[in-house]
């Protein structure tokens, strides 16, 4: 393997705490590096100092090993040295550079040839068209004005979305999107693309499609990458190599079977959790519709007249394919939007809410009880951790009670107690995209609301932090009499946590039951959207 990028015993601090500790290995020319591991183990980070992204690092190098033209910018893989510049003729002569040691001139013409996809973030332009969003991104490298159009359009093919070319890119799907933003990296023809949790937030089949899109532009294109992930299946389904971090340092180094394995080894779910004696109806929805105006789609029904009820202390799960109104139905519940028409009650103590009506009689009152975790959530970026969650309460709090309340409700987010203290004086930019998600869902269970809502509140955590989040919401259910409505296409999360489904199909709840149930029930393909469940 000739090597492209050699990590030489790099460490890197934040805030006097050491986050990465003497990472060493090499990733090489057309390789697929995975850097797996938990939520807040150091991989972005590190994947941030490889790309030249942020500071540099405290300790240690990044070495690339390129081949440089001496009479123009042009800069290629090491390999290539010896033979003729493709752009001016000139010979091209083997470097190693550091990455954070070199020129500028040279760390630019690094930069120019290497492309990242960050995580959660589609960095397009919304209300341009897909191929102007692709045409942008030749523009930014002088690519020939008469050839551009033609090359956008191959790169869509190559990504598989010749289909969406003239669609305006803010409504595009999740998996769409990101693929408009692999078409723009690949738009630089880049000889190391860095993938930053590509598919953390798309449902299981959307992000297969992805995982294939990736290896083919990385064998199409004889580019390496490096690839980040929390999920065993983008490591298995991408990676020809892979390294297992944790707390910062490297515990394995080696294939991906044998990384997953090694990971795996600490995915235990041995705590038993009694059945709670379910209490009487606490939401009850009577054939409830919301009809919204399209331009282009006329009268949509987001949901179209669905019943069901929710019991106190019941673990209630909504699911279906995108598009199936699962979302719609919980901001109708929570009352951030207003049903069309339709019956919507909410039980507060021995009083029912109307939640179809304004007003601080009305929904007003009832939604200081209810808390929700939107899939798009946000934090305070400039608030500390402690800031964002007694802001969330809204009153003023001695800081020892403070810390305290937070303490316990990052618990029952699934983090450590050590780990809730070291993290209180963050700011959420330095968490993990899993740490923030754990923070957005503590805000949330600090105001200890009597129902809770969770859109998709598995999207960016790992399978061990599912099952610290597991307990905690089976903790909560226990200890604080809470009752939660879960919004989901994990399957195996719902399967395991679940009392009831209802399963959405175009805005209409076809079948409730018993979660085994609904779950047998599901077709081929929402089996193969929402992903395989594990059937007793």
């Amino acid at each position: 393997m000739t090597p492209l990028i050699t990590v030489d015993n790099v460490s890197m601090d934040f805030d006097g705490t050491r986050v990465l500790s003497e990472i060493s290995f090499e990733v090489g020319e057309g390789e697929t590096l995975g850097i797996f591991g938990r939520s807040g183990a150091g991989k972005t980070v590190l994947m941030h100092l490889m790309r030249g992204v942020d500071q540099p690092p405290a300790a240690g190098r990044i070495i690339y090993h390129v081949a440089v033209c001496q009479t123009c910018e042009y800069l290629d893989v090491g390999s290539s040295a010896g033979i003729p510049c493709p752009v001016c003729g000139g010979v091209l002569f083997k470097e190693d550079l550091d990455l954070w040691g070199c020129s500028e001139e040279r760390q630019r013409r690094l930069m120019r040839r290497s492309a990242i996809m960050f995580q959660r973030t589609f960095a397009l332009y919304g209300n341009d068209r897909v191929i102007e969003n692709v045409l942008h991104a030749l523009d930014d490298i002088e690519y020939p004005q008469e050839r551009a159009i033609s090359r956008a359009a191959d790169l869509l093919d190559q990504v598989r979305l010749s289909h969406r070319m003239m669609h305006i890119a803010r409504d595009l799907s999740g998996g769409e999107k990101q693929r408009v933003v692999l078409a723009r990296q690949l738009a630089k023809e880049p000889f190391a693309l860095f993938a930053d949790e590509p598919t953390g937030t798309l449902d299981p089949e959307t992000a297969r499609l992805v995982h294939t899109m990736l290896s083919d532009a990385a064998a199409r294109n004889n580019m390496s990458m490096i690839v980040t992930s929390h999920f065993s299946q983008v490591i298995e389904d991408v990676a020809d190599r892979a390294i297992l971090i944790a707390d910062g340092k490297v515990v394995l180094i080696g294939s991906p079977t044998a990384v997953i394995h090694r990971f795996m080894a600490d995915y235990s779910d041995t705590e038993e959790f009694s059945q709670p004696a379910i209490g009487e109806r606490t939401v009850i929805a009577r054939d409830v519709f919301k009809r919204y105006i399209s331009v282009d789609r006329g009268v949509v029904k987001a949901v179209n007249g669905v019943t069901f009820e929710v019991n106190e202390k019941e673990i209630f799960g909504i699911i279906g394919k995108s598009g199936a109104g699962k979302t719609t139905l919980s901001r109708l519940i929570s009352g951030i939007i207003e049903p069309t028409s339709g019956e919507l009650m909410i039980r507060i103590g021995d009083e029912w809410v109307d939640m179809t009506k304004a007003g601080i009689e009305y929904r007003g009152r009832a939604k200081c009880y209810l808390g929700l975790l939107h899939q798009e959530y946000d934090l305070f970026p400039h608030r500390t951790v402690l800031d964002n969650l007694t802001d969330a309460i809204g009153l003023e709090f001695p800081k020892e009670l403070a810390m305290r309340k937070a303490v316990i409700t990052l618990r029952m987010a699934g983090f450590t107690e050590e780990k809730s203290h070291e993290i209180m004086e963050r700011l959420p930019g330095q968490l993990s995209e899993g740490e923030r998600h754990r923070v957005a869902l503590a805000q949330v269970l600090i105001r200890e609301p009597r129902l809770v809502i969770l859109d998709e509140p598995t999207g960016t955590m790992d399978p061990i932090t599912k099952i610290d989040v597991k307990h905690s919401i089976l903790h909560a259910r226990d200890e604080m009499d809470e009752t939660f409505i879960v919004v989901s296409h994990d399957m195996d999360f719902v399967k395991d946590i679940c009392d009831r489904l209802a399963l959405m199909r175009g805005g209409r709840i076809v079948m409730i039951g018993k979660t085994a149930e609904v779950l047998a029930n599901l077709t081929e393909e929402e089996r193969n959207v929402m992903g395989k469940v594990a059937t007793e």
